[in-house]
């Protein structure tokens, strides 16, 4: 685990999140049908003050968590068509969260770009979607301490024999999410806080998309058809060659992204007692090993401790 960098991380997480308040498989469906809560006496929400008048006490009285994530971002989450099921390290996450706080789930799908610019107006009440953690966000969202460090990379086409290495993508065509983190860094403009980056790509000709899945599609084609590469979460890109997908992945990571759950600012009503249990809630998983359980299963590799800071 990240253990020996646990203390600063939460102490820097308790500024971005707390100070300013004083994303085992999901059995939940998109319609809105809810998983299994844990026993009542083993949860969060059993010692809850239900008087509070807090957000933490409206959710724990209304029985229910809403969780928003993303369908079409496999191997994190993603919607099993045969299943009608949601299914990755995300959804587990999120449901041994609900597990631990005694919650029913109802899922959301917003677009990222509406996710991270915060304003929710008590749609949902949190993101669990691999969100990097930056200063711009955290001035609109609450941030639990990181549950893992994803590697972030690029892929070329199978055929590509001119690309080998970041500096290559210069003057190329490279897909990537709009509005996220790794527009950002390709951008030059990524800031993650108490971590170094090394801007490694310069001047490549960004094509943007909703997520990272059509971009990954478009350049599997053909070697420069639309895409010469794609910029992603290398566990994804890896995920989409395991699909079959004509990609190959160029090089090591590039840099690694610390993702935490993501609470509104603007949710109705205070939301620092919520922030503190899904905090704690995080702590726990990573201590009692379910986080790295999760990623073993997942990834077949611990992402739960951080590398490269």
């Amino acid at each position: 685990m990240h253990r020996s960098r646990l203390k600063a991380v939460t102490a820097l997480l308790g500024v971005l999140a707390l100070v300013g308040a004083a994303c085992s498989k999901s059995s939940s469906s998109p319609g809105g049908e809810t998983g299994t809560p844990a026993p009542t006496d083993q949860t969060v929400c059993a010692s809850a003050d239900l008087t509070a008048g807090d957000l933490l006490a409206k959710i724990c009285e209304s029985g229910l968590i809403r969780f928003a994530t993303d369908p079409v971002y496999p191997p994190q989450s993603s919607l099993n068509p045969q299943t009608g099921e949601y299914e990755g390290f995300d959804i587990d996450t999120a449901t041994e969260i609900a597990k631990r706080m005694g919650l029913e789930i109802e899922w959301a799908t917003p677009d990222w770009t509406v996710l991270t610019a915060g304003g929710w107006n008590d749609r949902w009440d949190v993101s669990v979607g691999s969100m990097t953690i930056t200063p711009e966000r955290a001035e609109v969202l609450y941030f639990t301490q990181p549950y893992y460090f994803a590697p972030a990379g690029f892929a070329v086409h199978a055929d590509n024999t001119t690309i080998t290495s970041a500096a290559d993508l210069a003057g190329q065509k490279v897909g990537v999410c709009g509005g996220c983190t790794y527009e950002d860094y390709l951008n030059g403009t990524l800031q993650i806080p108490d971590y170094t980056i090394d801007f490694a790509v310069a001047g490549a000709e960004l094509v943007t998309y909703k997520t990272d899945k059509p971009a990954i599609d478009d350049l599997a084609l053909g070697d420069c058809v639309r895409l010469c590469a794609a910029f992603s979460a290398v566990p994804t890109l890896q995920g989409a060659i395991d699909a079959g997908k004509a990609i190959k992945i160029v090089g090591p990571p590039l840099f690694y992204e610390p993702l935490a759950v993501a609470i509104d600012r603007s949710a109705p009503l205070d939301a620092a007692s919520f922030v503190a249990a899904l905090d704690e809630i995080v702590a726990q998983m990573h201590a009692d090993g379910t986080l790295t359980a999760f990623s073993m299963a997942t990834y077949g590799e611990d992402l739960t401790i951080q590398q490269g800071a």
